[in-house]
């Protein structure tokens, strides 16, 4: 499916939906690819060690794969503009305990979509850009000497105890 984005690109997106995890589980994943380029992404989900990061591959494939053959796009060029994980519905299980009582087992779902939109070509200076001026320093006299002091001439401090002793004899 194809969407215009915002800035008017063609924008590419993959849903995997039912995905049998936890939808707070699998965001903690999504927020690591979001901005990122492509290869980038994948090799970050590559070495993680979630569970989520599979099924995000998963999906950021899917992805690429739609863009590339619907769209005539690089799928190195592009860049993940969008990866959210929405909840899906709960499947309740129960489970025997003791004394004839029983226990519900939740077991969460999640959609997960990926967007990819085409990489905006970095330049090295901005067109609006002010050209960069350059700060004047004051001179430096040479005439400032450091007034370094010895330790014979620093006059002795006397401790705080014999502070004390001196205001407790007087």
């Amino acid at each position: 499916m194809s969407a215009l984005a915002t800035d008017g690109q063609p924008e590419v997106r993959a849903v995997a939906k039912w995905v049998r995890m936890s939808p707070r589980k699998a965001r903690l994943v999504a927020e690591h690819i979001r901005g990122r380029s492509v290869p980038e992404a994948r090799t970050v989900l590559a070495f993680s060690q979630r569970a989520a990061a599979r099924e995000i591959e998963k999906v950021l494939r899917s992805a690429v794969a739609n863009a590339e053959a619907n769209h005539n796009m690089l799928g190195d060029e592009l860049v993940v503009s969008a990866a959210y994980v929405d909840e899906g519905v709960v499947i309740k299980r129960i489970r025997a305990r003791a004394r004839g009582r029983a226990a519900q087992i939740r077991k969460p779902t999640c959609h997960i979509t990926v967007k990819l939109k085409q990489a905006q070509p970095r330049s090295t200076a901005r067109p609006d850009a002010e050209p960069a001026v350059e700060k004047k320093r004051a001179p430096r006299s040479d005439k400032t000497e450091t007034t370094a002091t010895t330790p014979e001439e620093k006059p002795k401090r006397a401790s705080r105890r014999k502070k004390k002793k001196e205001e407790a004899t007087v």
